[in-house]
């Protein structure tokens, strides 16, 4: 017996505006089906990343697909395309437990410079952050993750069935979110998500639970809707996200793709901000200089910057040829130098 199978494309659209790392959503329009609702209540809507069926008859490529998606539903010029992994898992999209086809998308992450969105009305700019607030260490370690998280990641290693898999979710929980002692790894992002999935911590894990208890008695609903870690997204919006981020964070120790970010011509005070808004973490403003400067990543224009009152700012502008030159492995350097 065969099943139907659709191709989708899904597309993380990422700008940085100030120090400010924002995604462009869509509204998601799925709700249940009449007949298995429960009461006169749908699912609620929730943010969704831009993607679409992908049109084979219509697109040479997947990556020609993905663009024309993109720019049609945020109506801005995509810089920088990178395909980040095929996302299948049974269910992911929830048509599927009413009868619709086994949905397959790929996943992209896209940079572009901070601007107006036109396309879909539904498009708008978020806060990257306010999916994943336990990432964002700029200021402080986040007080969610000591208030709440690691609380609810006890209880759940305490609710572990056997001492194996007990321990097996002790040690996740405390590389994933440096508990106890252990380092905070900045690029974790997609192995903190699952953990938090898995734990039945976030919406999404009690939404995907109840929408499966809809169609398959046999399907326990799980306990009540826990709290709301984070902007919760549609189908696995936070999960192809949490990808998008953990591949960003990674780039920014071997290839200079922030500069799709930024302008032509900006000061290193700018794009500090933009690696700190990336990475989660501040930098030693005068090892970050020293860096991008020796490290041939930027060469001065001549010009500075206008402004009124205090001392101008030196322009700076991207070295192209440093794509091509090698770059050292360590290209933030820490907080603390």
């Amino acid at each position: 017996m065969t099943h139907p199978l659709q191709l989708g494309l899904s597309v993380a659209i990422v700008a940085v505006t100030g120090g400010t790392p924002r995604v462009v959503t869509v509204r998601s329009g799925f709700t249940v089906p009449e007949d298995h609702r429960r009461g006169d209540e749908p699912l609620p809507h929730r943010d969704a990343l831009p993607g679409a069926p992908f049109e084979p008859e219509r697109f040479r490529t997947l990556q020609d697909g993905v663009r024309a998606v993109a720019e049609g539903l945020s109506g801005l010029a995509l810089r920088y395309v990178e395909q980040l992994y095929t996302f299948g898992d049974r269910y992911r999209d929830p048509h599927e437990l009413f009868g619709g086809p086994r949905s397959v998308v790929v996943g992209y992450l896209a940079l572009v410079r901070d601007g107006p969105l036109g396309g879909d009305a539904s498009a708008e700019w978020r806060d990257l952050y306010d999916h994943f607030p336990w990432e964002d260490w700029r200021d402080q370690r986040p007080p969610l993750l000591d208030g709440v998280i690691a609380p609810a990641l006890a209880g759940w290693i305490a609710s572990a069935p056997d001492e194996e898999t007990r321990l097996r979710r002790e040690e996740r929980a405390q590389m994933a979110f440096g508990l106890d002692g252990a380092d905070w790894d900045m690029e974790r992002v997609l192995e903190r998500f699952e953990l938090l999935y898995e734990a039945g911590l976030l919406v999404e894990s009690f939404r995907d639970r109840d929408l499966a208890a809809r169609v398959d008695p046999s399907v326990p609903a799980g306990g009540p809707m826990p709290r709301a870690l984070g902007r919760p997204m549609a189908r696995d919006g936070r999960r192809i996200l949490a990808t998008a981020l953990e591949r960003l964070r990674g780039k920014l120790r071997y290839r200079p793709i922030v500069f799709e970010l930024l302008p032509p011509t900006f000061t290193l005070h700018q794009l500090q901000l933009v690696v700190e808004a990336l990475s989660g973490e501040r930098v030693h403003k005068q090892n970050f200089r020293r860096l991008m400067i020796s490290g041939g990543f930027v060469e001065p224009t001549g010009q500075y910057e206008s402004q009124t009152g205090g001392r101008p700012a030196e322009l700076y502008r991207f070295r192209r040829r440093a794509i091509h030159e090698r770059t050292s492995a360590g290209a933030i350097p820490s907080a603390d130098g």
